[in-house]
């Protein structure tokens, strides 16, 4: 038997097991069973908790549909609950190994309960080989930073998509009506786009003021979910390199709010959002 827990940051829920003492086999294939919502447990993928011999703990994720993802930002906040929830550390900063690299989390602590967490998601990539995207334009911002767009064509129209990495591929689409746009229409289309050779995550977004925008998202290998984390950090980024908005953002997504900012100190991307557990059971290995 597996033991697991079920978490959400935001909506966006995934099965978590601890495979500190013993690994798992047929990762993709639990993967797939587990985030049935019908006849598994029901979830946006699998998160694994293992060993780390550079970090404190490193993270492994797997979407609904079996694939092996870089980096969950809603995911990783959750990791940081679970461990000091269980027990498994008492520290409040933690650095957490994963696909795309080390990240460092903030616990923000109550009542000896893990609320929030703040993650430095690190610096984000713009070239066309760190995302990857091909067939695209180059843009200057300011002079000197550069970041790359490309087209499709969106209900007869040709929309740009901002192209940034978050350590996965993410592609921000700005719309002007979000709650009643086609995400799965569009999303599905641009998650398989020829000029995505790893797929890509596809972020819809509506500009509601400076330092407010709402976002919906289809997730590469899961559809459309509640939320995003690297998909807000990505939005940010590409609000601000399209001059609009500020670098400092609240985050409206369908499963709740999250907290982004683009430091222009050290140009890190900062998330802050809740973690929550849902319920804990065991399931056939």
């Amino acid at each position: 038997m597996i033991k697991f827990t079920k978490m959400h940051g935001i909506g966006n829920d995934y099965v978590y097991v601890n495979t500190i003492e013993k690994d798992i086999k047929n990762k993709k294939d639990l993967a797939k069973r587990i985030s049935d919502r019908h006849f598994g447990v029901g979830s946006d993928g699998l998160i694994l908790i293992c060993k780390s011999d550079i970090a404190d703990f490193k993270m492994r994720i797997f979407n609904s549909d079996g694939s092996e993802a870089e980096m969950c930002g809603n995911g990783i906040r959750c990791v940081g609950k679970y461990v000091y929830d269980k027990g498994l550390t008492d520290k409040k900063e933690l650095n957490i190994e994963t696909l795309s690299g080390i990240k460092h989390l903030s616990l923000i602590v109550k009542n000896n309960t893990v609320e929030k967490v703040k993650v430095d998601m690190g610096i984000p990539k713009f070239k066309p080989e760190d995302i990857p995207v091909t067939f695209y334009d180059s843009k200057k911002v300011n002079g000197n930073s550069e970041f790359v767009q490309t087209d499709t064509m969106i209900e007869g129209k040709k929309e740009m998509l901002t192209c940034v990495s978050v350590g996965n591929p993410h592609v921000v689409c700005f719309v002007n009506d979000v709650d009643n746009f086609n995400v799965e229409k569009y999303g599905k289309q641009i998650e398989n786009d020829h000029r995505f050779p790893n797929r890509v995550n596809a972020e819809f977004v509506e500009i509601i003021n400076k330092n407010l925008i709402k976002m919906r998202v289809w997730e590469r290998g899961a559809g459309e979910t509640l939320a995003c984390g690297t998909g807000a950090c990505a939005s940010t980024c590409a609000a601000v390199l399209n001059k609009f908005t500020e670098r400092k953002l609240e985050i409206m997504l369908l499963g709740g709010t999250l907290n982004i900012e683009w430091s222009e100190k050290d140009n890190h991307l900062y998330m802050t959002g809740p973690a929550v557990t849902v319920f804990e059971g065991q399931i056939d290995e």
